[in-house]
């Protein structure tokens, strides 16, 4: 009889491109011969009360950080009871093992299905972010038996070839386990090899977990691995702790790039097999590539001819990188800015890169002519509201086509969760909830909730209208009735004055309309 693993994916609607580790880490579990099923929750249109009916899309608009956009006939929203259908897909399939994954943010849902299927339940493992970075918490709840820190492929594979022969498996690397008299075994971390894995399995996704707005459109979209691991040291990321933890267990750097061969492969098969429109490169930063590797891929990706999205740092732009980037089907880039003040950048959140730099350099992306998006944090610990609009102030020099402002989130496993224990803004045992829902949990002396909340609602009226209406959006910060009545008043007059139909970012339909911030 077959070893069966359910892969379960606790997720907000509107955060919806796929997840592409699910789908190998199902590919690695079928090439080995057993079967895999997925629970995914991203289309269910209630998620109990502690997450309502959020859509992190459809939250963009409203705080004006993405165009409005249709969804295709393709994607159906879910109407019925999410943990009915879990336990109902439980009972049918039977699942010898759940493999729960799942951040931070949405790994306490994850608990709550779990729980919904009482004490004879399959067994359960944990994986993903937060389970590399809080194992030894993600153990303190009763519904997960073992956690897997670090990355999976092996792991899992080895854990259900030991469980389908009755073998034992505390010995697996990258495996935590939950003893019977309460102790934890930590078994050592290891990496994987990026090139040994299959393609990733699609058969086990919804029709609709294929598509993805982007520019006030929807395409079919896919993501494409190029590397794993990240070279900068960025204070509010994992990505730091990650390296560490390689290095300190294995000795090796986490940072590596799969070979051309394998990525061909993948590219023609999401172009041929799978009808990819638009393709998402799916690394931290894009341009980690060593001297000549670039160019390499530019030659090998011709042949695609797919327009695709990626993201990088404001550091690596050059105008001959750039160009050749736009020649061969780069649609839109996405740049992480953070913060607008180069003192609290660089001491805080640890990006050394001066405000002139990075104007300069998006200068250079405009000459190019490649859409783009810069992505800004706040409520930041240390931050005040004047810091923060020194991030206004910054993002009202450069041209990007759109902007985003989230609240700063303290993860587990990033430097600054580690400062906010410390300050006493978050505990050692915190659960962080999802951002989306509830906005920023800091709640500082020197910058409270409601500054933050109401200085993200209001980002892009601050950016894009001129400073003789500043007076009105400070008004308009406010989550009052007459904040609120300002704040829709605005609204209607940004989306007419910025977007329209005809455009696919509101750049283009200021122009004919305004001349900019004054």
């Amino acid at each position: 009889m077959a070893f069966k693993v359910l892969l379960v994916y606790p997720n907000l609607r509107g955060m919806n491109m796929l997840p592409p580790a699910i789908g190998l880490l199902s590919a690695v579990l079928k090439q080995s011969g057993f079967t895999v099923k997925l629970f995914d929750t991203t289309y269910y249109e209630r998620l109990g009360d502690d997450h309502a009916e959020a859509d992190s899309d459809q939250m963009k608009v409203q705080k004006l950080m993405a165009r409005p956009f249709k969804m295709p006939q393709e994607i159906s929203l879910k109407t019925s009871n999410v943990f009915e259908d879990f336990k109902n897909e439980v009972a049918a399939f039977d699942p010898n093992l759940i493999a729960l994954s799942a951040t931070e943010d949405m790994f306490l849902l994850g608990v709550k299905l779990i729980k919904s299927l009482g004490a004879n339940r399959p067994l359960t493992i944990l994986g993903g972010v937060f389970a590399t970075f809080a194992p030894k918490l993600a153990l303190t709840y009763p519904e997960i038996d073992i956690v897997c820190k670090g990355e999976g492929e092996y792991a899992l594979k080895t854990l259900c070839e030991r469980l389908s022969k009755g073998q034992n498996y505390d010995d697996v690397s990258n495996l935590w386990l939950k003893k019977p008299d309460g102790t934890i075994k930590v078994n050592p971390t290891h990496m994987v090899d990026m090139n040994e894995n299959p393609l990733i399995d699609m058969s086990i996704f919804e029709e609709a977990r294929f598509y993805r707005p982007m520019g006030g459109r929807v395409w079919r979209m896919f993501p494409v691995e190029t590397f794993r691991g990240c070279p900068y040291q960025c204070a509010f990321c994992n990505s730091p702790a990650q390296m560490k933890m390689y290095q300190q267990e294995e000795g090796k750097s986490y940072l590596r790039r799969k070979r051309f061969d394998n990525l061909r492969r993948e590219l023609l098969f999401y172009k041929n097999e799978m009808k990819a429109e638009y393709l998402y490169f799916w690394a931290d930063t894009f341009f980690s590539w060593k001297p000549g590797e670039f160019e390499e891929f530019a030659e090998m990706y011709r042949d695609i001819g797919l327009p695709f999205w990626c993201q990088t740092r404001i550091e690596t732009v050059t105008y001959e990188k750039f160009r050749l980037l736009k020649e061969i089907g780069c649609a839109r880039i996405s740049f992480g800015i953070e913060h607008g003040n180069d003192k609290f950048r660089k001491e805080v959140v640890k990006r050394p890169v001066t405000n002139e730099t990075m104007i300069n350099n998006f200068k250079i992306v405009n000459e190019v002519g490649i859409p783009y998006s810069v992505n800004n944090i706040m409520g930041f610990p240390y931050e005040t509201y004047e810091l923060a609009l020194d991030t206004i102030e910054l993002n009202r020099n450069i041209d990007a086509t759109d902007r985003n402002a989230y609240a700063f989130t303290p993860f587990a496993g990033t430097p600054l969760r580690a400062i906010c224990n410390t300050l006493g803004f978050t505990k050692e045992t915190d659960i962080v909830h999802s951002i989306f829902v509830n906005g920023t949990i800091m709640d500082m002396p020197q910058f409270s909730k409601e500054e933050i909340n109401g200085l993200l609602r209001t980002f892009n009226m601050y950016v894009k209208f001129p400073k003789s209406r500043w007076p009105d959006i400070k008004r308009a910060e406010s989550n009052t009735p007459a904040g609120n009545k300002i704040y829709h008043e605005l609204k209607d007059e940004f989306v007419a004055r910025f977007w329209n139909q005809e455009s696919q970012n509101f750049e283009e339909a200021a122009q004919e309309k305004t001349t900019g911030p004054r």
